[in-house]
């Protein structure tokens, strides 16, 4: 672990590059005009604050709960073991239509590629075959061949204008073996079920020295009474954005890069960064699908058109433990303080093409607002996939990439960062199509 700590630490001076990207000028916003088209009634545009969603705007159908009042999601804890300890862990995509119908989960045809060029993106487990004895009613325990350490602490502390961050330090590691992306020896499909804990208990839901760094709750059944089936659940702090004009909210678990995983709130999985494959999308063999992202957007705790990773370093408390105690960090976060990324395909969009296209494996193209865009007063909150692609192709003096590297302006595209971001619901109404079509050469293939 000493190791991949100090990987970490050298991957930081990465991080550091962007700072000068950042003083560049400002987010990735859309007009006023734009923010409020998908029909958003709320006033920050982040459809339904308080209460719990209702199921019918899940797509993660097995989520237990919604809760907008505390910004988790609940969702039903799996027993595993690792290394002849336990592990936990959740289930969130499927690539098989019909086994993801059956628990409740996404449908992702994409993860049929996740093992393309990168046999180390899917972990291989095995099933344990209980007695009747043992398990009258109930999952049977997956066999891991590893899992992520949870010991080290997590840090983010703040640059001089929040993004980039002057230090950090991934606070959960996967081992040389694990991937959140599992097959069980002797089936094709594909499953999205990254660990969150591990060990017995108790659980550390305030400083995340056993658990993934947005547990702040886990409940371990007892066992049933006949005829009757308890559930262990976890509550896991989700994160906001947009598809096709609407708020969604979505659950951030793994990153194959140590200042996204920090970002992020999830677990270092280096594997991650070679799946299949940097600006894929949706061409041949592609597991992933496009998120866009702004380095410096507009910042402001009740600023409607905040946006991106300046904002959310500056507004979003992104130094602190997520824990159920951290109000203000939970009230930051339900009030608009996330990153609030665009997505690109959703499940619930209308043509099967796009529906099909979402993938949790999220391949980060990454916006940097010029000066002018800034001066201007031009950097505003974007919400919809076509209308970013659009305002790239015909505005280049308004917004352009960014090199990781170097912080620099080039062309835009894929950045190299990737993040498994399974999608659990919206917020208003669902995603069903783009608000704006594809302007003459842009970067929307195939069509």
């Amino acid at each position: 672990m000493r190791n991949l700590r100090t990987r970490g630490s050298r991957l930081r001076l990465t991080a550091l590059a962007v700072t000068t990207a950042a003083t560049m000028g400002g987010g990735l916003v859309v007009a006023s005009s734009q923010a409020s088209a998908g029909g958003d009634r709320s006033a920050s545009g982040l459809g339904q604050l308080s209460g719990y969603l209702p199921a019918d705007k899940l797509t993660e159908k097995s989520a237990i709960n919604v809760n907008l009042s505390a910004d988790t999601v609940r969702l039903p804890l799996y027993k595993g073991m690792a290394h002849g300890q336990t592990a936990w862990y959740v289930l969130l995509d499927a690539s098989d239509q019909g086994l993801a119908d059956d628990l409740g989960v996404n449908f992702v045809p994409k993860l049929s590629n996740m093992a393309i060029g990168c046999a180390a993106c899917v972990e291989t487990v095995t099933l344990e075959s209980p007695t009747p004895q043992q398990n009258k009613f109930g999952s049977a325990v997956v066999d891991f061949q590893d899992a992520p350490d949870f010991s080290p602490t997590r840090t983010a502390v703040p640059g001089p204008q929040g993004f980039p961050l002057a230090s950090f330090t991934p606070g959960a590691v996967g081992g040389p073996l694990y991937s959140p992306f599992i097959q069980i020896a002797g089936s094709p499909v594909v499953y999205n079920a990254p660990i969150v804990a591990t060990g017995d208990g108790p659980f550390d839901v305030d400083h995340h020295t056993n658990t993934a760094d947005r547990v702040v709750g886990i409940h371990i059944a007892p066992p049933a009474a006949q005829g009757r089936y308890n559930d262990n659940w976890v509550d896991m702090v989700f994160s906001k954005g947009f598809d096709s004009g609407q708020p969604i909210v979505y659950l951030s678990t793994d990153a194959g890069q140590p200042l996204t995983a920090v970002l992020e709130r999830s677990t270092y999985v280096p594997a991650l960064d070679k799946v299949s494959y940097n600006g894929g999308d949706d061409f041949l063999g592609s597991a992933r699908e496009r998120l866009f992202g702004f380095i410096n957007g507009q910042t402001g705790a009740n600023n409607p058109q905040a946006q991106g990773f300046q904002h959310l370093a500056t507004d979003g408390l992104i130094g602190q433990d997520a824990s159920a105690k951290n109000v203000g960090l939970i009230s930051a976060l339900r009030n608009g303080g996330d990153v609030l990324n665009v997505f690109g395909d959703f499940p619930t969009l209308s043509d099967p093409r796009h529906a099909d296209a979402y993938s949790p494996l999220w391949d980060a193209q990454l916006g940097l607002w010029t000066p002018k865009a800034v001066e201007e007063g031009l950097n505003t909150r974007q919400i919809d996939e076509n209308q970013v692609l659009n305002l790239v192709a015909t505005r280049p003096d308004l917004i352009t990439g960014v090199n990781p590297g170097t912080g620099q302006p080039e062309p835009y595209g894929a950045s190299g960062v990737d993040i498994n971001c399974a999608v659990i619901g919206f917020t208003d109404k669902a995603p069903t199509a783009a608000l704006a079509p594809n302007a003459p050469g842009s970067q929307f293939p195939p069509r």
